[in-house]
């Protein structure tokens, strides 16, 4: 999108970083990633707490959901990024890392986890994201180039009303549409793991997502990720989530 051969695209924790750059407006929240990033290690290499990886090697990928909530986690905990090393591989290669046993932490996003389960049996999920939430939350979202967003704002609503069918078919018949979303689209995921990835992130029905938005809590999600991206160097002079995001075109959107 940034080079211009995207109009709008969907995307998970970024969706708090490029925008900040001035290189896009979001006007859509997806879904709260409220377990999709977890942080796993190996007892069999002396770690059974987040104090224990005091000094140690965590394979994550950088700027993304599993890096935001590593740091989460850790903060947590009255640690930092400095206190840990962090190897920044792509999450194949990051998992492929911790279970060969190279490093003795990784922090993923699902479906990783499950590929994880498998090949280390015992291996151990010390937290996920959902222990930092509501306090804490990553946002998944939409967003659109500066210019489409000021000459093509109605398209965007139209975007909104078809997300918005979709989101309350989701959120109202969540069994049902899992089974026709993973049937038609995704066939090769077993349908208990595909269940078990909605799972892990938290949507929800328009209606609560007009409070959400109202009360200004996806603005201050907004703003603690790209908080995170400013604070570890990415960001030089960040625009504020107040300015980036754009709440008016869900609103008009969905209004009775």
């Amino acid at each position: 999108m940034i080079g211009g051969s995207l109009d709008v695209l969907s995307t998970g924790a970024v969706i708090s970083n490029f925008p900040a750059r001035g290189q896009g407006k979001m006007f859509l929240a997806n879904a709260v990633e409220f377990a999709t990033a977890q942080l796993w290690v190996r007892e069999d290499q002396g770690i059974k707490s987040i104090a224990d990886l005091k000094g140690k090697r965590i394979a994550t990928t950088a700027g993304t959901t599993a890096h935001v909530f590593l740091d989460t986690a850790l903060k947590a905990n009255n640690m930092t990024g400095k206190d840990i090393e962090l190897l920044n591989q792509r999450m194949p290669d990051a998992v492929t890392s911790f279970i060969s046993g190279a490093v003795p932490a990784v922090a993923l996003w699902v479906p990783f986890n499950i590929t994880v389960r498998d090949k280390v049996p015992g291996a151990k999920k010390l937290v996920d994201a959902s222990a930092y939430y509501p306090k804490a939350a990553i946002m998944s979202g939409w967003a659109t180039t500066a210019d489409f967003h000021s000459k093509s704002r109605d398209v965007l609503v139209r975007v909104v009303k078809a997300w918005s069918e979709g989101n309350e078919y989701l959120t109202g018949k969540t069994d049902e549409a899992l089974e026709v979303l993973q049937k038609k689209q995704y066939p090769q995921v077993p349908l208990k793991d595909f269940k078990e990835q909605y799972g892990a992130q938290k949507t929800f029905p328009v209606a609560e997502w007009r409070k959400l938005y109202g009360d200004e809590s996806v603005t201050k999600w907004l703003q603690q990720v790209t908080d995170f991206f400013a604070s570890t160097g990415n960001i030089p002079n960040p625009i504020p989530a107040s300015q980036y995001f754009d709440p008016s075109i869900f609103m008009d959107a969905t209004k009775a």
